[in-house]
């Protein structure tokens, strides 16, 4: 999960890995078509959700499975990338993940014109996951990878309105891309989001909303919705505590449509206790 300040307030976040409760919270939410091993059930919404991490949710990134009862295949589309995962090894995680009877989709090996060793997996509903050969971290679920149409509106978009810095920006003629590391910290200690702006497609298609939504923890949600709506970000759910577990929290889409939710950081704290 990813700790941050909320939108809006003077204090800047510090990152260092072992993160406070001042700082905010990073989850990614998706759907899957098969969940074996889980830790909410809620039958009377006929969902169940598994939360998956390197550390506990309240000082890590963590994905959120979220399978929806009936459905057991979803159309992922083009929108979203992939995940990133740090290992010290690509050759020896990659070795781990055949063994298992993973699908390996890149072999390892360096990236063209540079030195960083990576591989690309998939996961059994066909998510992609960038292995990325990096020394320890305290933070090995590292990156998520979006779509964008208009690469530098969505900087502005998530500098101005989430608060987060440009880590850096490479543009790839060759293959016609070019991204932007959008994150709190440093990209060797965070999460970051890595935004892909590939030339000539400036309308992003969703394929049944398979990646749910982000969330980002903040110290005042009313604030923050208050800065997103200065910055031009679109709020879907105005913010106020949830039905029946009184966590605050607030909803906002950016200019392609991705959706993140803002959620009370003491809140939070107290629904995991």
């Amino acid at each position: 999960m990813w700790r941050r300040q909320a939108p809006g307030l003077a204090k800047k976040p510090h990152w260092n890995g072992q993160r406070r409760i001042t700082e905010g919270c990073f989850m990614l939410f998706y759907r899957v078509g098969d969940l074996d091993r889980t830790i909410k059930d809620i039958p009377e919404e006929k969902y169940t959700n598994a939360f998956l991490g390197y550390g506990p949710e309240d000082s890590h990134f963590v994905v959120e499975l979220t399978y929806n009862y009936g459905v057991d295949k979803y159309d992922i589309g083009t929108a979203f990338g992939h995940f990133g995962i740090a290992v010290e090894d690509v050759y020896k995680t990659v070795e781990f993940i055949k063994a298992k009877g993973g699908k390996v989709t890149r072999e390892p090996g360096p990236v063209k014109g540079g030195k960083s060793v990576i591989a690309f997996v998939e996961d059994p509903d066909g998510y992609k996951f960038e292995l990325i050969e990096r020394g320890p971290t305290p933070e090995p679920l590292c990156q998520v990878m979006l779509r964008v149409g208009d690469l530098q509106q969505s900087i502005d978009f998530y500098e101005k309105a989430f608060g987060m810095e440009l880590l850096r920006k490479r543009d790839n003629p060759e293959y016609k891309y070019t991204i932007a590391m959008m994150g709190y910290g440093p990209e060797d200690k965070n999460p970051v989001l890595e935004l892909t702006y590939n030339y000539g497609v400036d309308l992003i298609i969703f394929h049944d909303f398979t990646i749910s939504q982000i969330a980002v923890g903040t110290d005042d949600v009313y604030k923050t919705a208050e800065t997103i709506k200065l910055f031009g970000g679109t709020v879907t759910r105005e913010p106020g505590p949830l039905p029946g577990i009184n966590t605050k929290i607030t909803a906002c889409l950016d200019p392609d449509g991705w959706k993140s939710v803002f959620v009370d950081n003491i809140d939070f704290r107290k629904e995991l206790e």
